[in-house]
């Protein structure tokens, strides 16, 4: 099962990169691939929120539909999404944000598997480029925002 982690220091606060990343309507405007976003809903479930979103993900003759749950921790400032329904068998990811010394931490942790192994196949060959492409992609977005 293909899996990605990186942690990078970012001159902006947690809370700036927290809510740029909560903010999963707006992907389409500066995700690679990401050719539409819905949020279903956002339950407040006290020590967090509940969002459920779908992401229409488009690569070459690959158009898909994603649904995720994707709890939102304010106070401790991370952000767990939990796949639902869509073309993989398991996709969980995690961000960690953290204020430090001139700006904060941000951590990031992916794994996932395809339903299909000729997709899981291909997928294994570009997935660390992919994901250090969607990373950068925040990067370059809390630039344009706070920077």
């Amino acid at each position: 099962m293909p899996s990605h982690s990186e942690t990078k220091f970012l001159p902006y606060t947690a809370q700036q990169m927290f809510d740029l990343v909560a903010d999963v309507g707006s992907y389409p405007q500066f995700l690679p691939w990401t050719a539409a976003a819905r949020v279903r809903s956002v339950t407040d479930k006290g020590d967090h929120d509940e969002m459920l979103a779908d992401l229409v993900i488009s690569f070459k003759v690959f158009r898909e539909r994603f649904g995720s749950r994707v709890l939102l921790w304010h106070e401790k400032k991370q952000i767990d999404t939990a796949y639902l329904d869509g073309p993989v068998r398991h996709l969980e990811s995690q961000w960690n944000f953290r204020d430090v010394d001139g700006g904060c931490e941000v951590s990031f942790e992916v794994d996932f598997e395809f339903k299909s192994r000729l997709l899981q196949g291909a997928a294994g060959m570009f997935f660390n480029e992919a994901m250090q492409r969607v990373v950068r992609s925040f990067e370059r977005r809390a630039a344009e925002l706070y920077g």
